[in-house]
């Protein structure tokens, strides 16, 4: 009981932080039908300068990291993705009334990495004075990369029985032909992933500690609490897109967050074990891995599996699986991690 207590305690403690309450600041603004609107462009521009702190940081850090630590939890991230990925597609197989393409795109955005979840979580732990690898955040492509190609390639595959079903013929099945290269070079040139590792790179190869501490350390939580508004308000509005398809989509989007974050956290904790992969370092696997696509998952998914619908994906990770994995997945890793590590 004294576990539990304890727990419950440091869980609700994290809710004071000024992070979450931009969060629902925007979507109660949004409720109340304000119309206060930020441009796109500004959106962009603060997601960007967001990632590019983190990468410079990541960079900076893997000069000196053993690469041997690094490796165990990427390849965790790799399994993790395509683990959500393939459990994701099986549960919505299983339940009625979903389309299996909308099912597919699902798990792969479920599957993929939300980099405004990320940076939410590096200034949480940064609040609670909690020490992680700064290269670990850059474990974003291991796992986002892999989950949204397996994705693609299984509605692909799922698009192919159905014209054989349907005794389609071969030039139709030319025309579905999976390109795996493509899709990489899609998710690499996605607007949230460039940044991340263009920032790794500047990081790695030049002097850019001046630059990070002088400019975009002091202008990252007051970016950051902005994205909180925005993302808030448009959860709000992206509400209304879900009640168009199955209910499934939001249960799935309220419950597999937190499943696919436990995930990570145990084998977080088993990458602590064998190579020291600190207490910090598995609750950013851990968000990394409940957080869902937010940004070049959807473009990417649109483009990969064209006939699924994007109000079922999108719904229900931007109205339902984000707000989730920010205010409810952080603080109980969290927590949990203050427990487990003793920290």
């Amino acid at each position: 009981m004294d576990f539990l207590a304890d727990f419950f305690l440091r869980f609700i403690e994290q809710f004071q932080s000024p992070t979450l309450g931009f969060l629902i600041g925007g979507m109660l603004v949004a409720a109340l039908g304000s119309k206060l609107k930020i441009p796109n462009a500004i959106y962009q521009f603060i997601v960007f300068m967001l990632l590019m702190k983190i990468g410079l940081n990541g960079g900076i850090e893997i000069r000196e990291a053993n690469l041997l630590a690094m490796a165990l939890p990427a390849v965790f991230s790799i399994l993790i993705g395509l683990a959500v990925v393939r459990v994701g597609i099986t549960v919505f197989s299983l339940l009625p009334g979903v389309n299996k393409q909308d099912g597919i795109a699902t798990a792969g955005l479920f599957g993929a990495v939300s980099a405004s979840t990320l940076a939410v979580a590096i200034v949480m732990l940064e609040e609670e004075s909690i020490a992680f690898e700064a290269w670990a955040p850059a474990l974003y492509p291991f796992m986002d990369i892999p989950a949204l190609i397996l994705a693609i390639v299984m509605a692909n595959i799922h698009l192919k029985k159905q014209e054989k079903e349907n005794g389609e013929g071969k030039e139709k099945e030319k025309e579905t032909k999976v390109n795996v290269w493509q899709i990489i070079k899609e998710s690499l040139r996605g607007s949230a992933l460039s940044a991340l590792l263009l920032g790794l790179a500047l990081g790695l190869l030049t002097n850019s500690e001046s630059v990070l501490t002088s400019f975009y350390e002091p202008l990252f939580k007051g970016f950051l609490s902005i994205l909180m508004l925005i993302m808030g308000m448009e959860a709000y509005d992206r509400i209304k897109e879900l009640r168009s398809v199955a209910h499934w989509y939001a249960i799935y989007a309220a419950v597999a967050p937190l499943i696919h974050g436990l995930i990570a956290f145990t084998l977080g904790y088993i990458a602590h074990l064998l190579v020291g992969f600190s207490p910090g370092g598995v609750i950013i696997l851990s968000v990394i891995a409940s957080s869902n696509s937010d940004i070049s998952g959807p473009p990417t998914l649109r483009a990969g599996i064209p006939s699924a619908n994007p109000s079922s994906y999108i719904g229900a990770s931007t109205s339902v699986g984000t707000p989730v994995a920010i205010a409810v997945g952080i603080p109980l890793f969290i927590a949990l991690a203050q427990i487990v590590f003793d920290i």
